[in-house]
């Protein structure tokens, strides 16, 4: 990243990472979803959320939608543009977990590159979980009509169809959701979460 700014200079909290944890009761950490555009992240995410919330945890979702609503409301769908999406998710994600909170963060991220990048980040309270569901029943669901745009010629550079997805090698957790319930799913990655940033 090029640093634009000049004359600035970091200012150092009189909280420390170790006391916010305490506060919260557990550790703080990013929770990576990537997958193609239908195959459940943001019903996943936000099912989580709910879950990990009705537990005691202090737990956000950071979701590919609502990001472009605000955070990201200045940026289009070029590769660029999609790079320096998930560079701000990141630095956003990465502060969250600083803060105590367990940050989901549910987003396409099709390359590896820049979910590594959230990986540095986050540091060693970071969970990449893959959704795994294959192109044809991401087609098949294709909730938002997204698909059916693209293959019209309506939407450029979609992922999965006319631009890549490089499914991620090193994730945490892998999970097929086309064939397991969201229930299932939602009680795997939470006793991962226990297990992981439990303090």
């Amino acid at each position: 990243m090029i640093q634009k700014s000049n004359n600035i200079t970091r200012v150092d909290h009189r909280i420390n990472i170790a006391e916010r944890h305490a506060k919260s009761g557990h550790r703080g950490g990013v929770v990576w979803f990537t997958g193609l555009s239908g195959s459940g992240k943001s019903t996943l995410a936000f099912t989580l959320e709910k879950h990990l919330f009705d537990l005691g945890y202090h737990v956000y979702v950071l979701d590919g939608d609502n990001i472009r609503h605000g955070l990201s409301g200045n940026l289009g769908f070029s590769e660029e543009d999609r790079r320096e999406n998930i560079r701000r998710v990141s630095e956003v994600a990465g502060l969250f977990a600083e803060a105590g909170v367990i940050c989901i963060a549910a987003f396409i991220s099709p390359y590896h590159e820049e979910r590594q990048l959230a990986r540095q980040i986050a540091g060693e309270h970071f969970i990449e979980v893959f959704l795994s569901a294959p192109i044809d029943v991401c087609e098949q669901r294709d909730p938002k009509g997204l698909y059916k745009k693209a293959r019209a010629g309506e939407i450029k550079d979609f992922t999965g169809v006319d631009a890549p997805y490089e499914q991620p090698t090193h994730a945490e957790l892998v999970l097929d959701t086309a064939v397991r319930s969201v229930e299932d799913c939602t009680e795997e990655v939470a006793a991962l979460i226990h297990d992981r940033f439990r303090l």
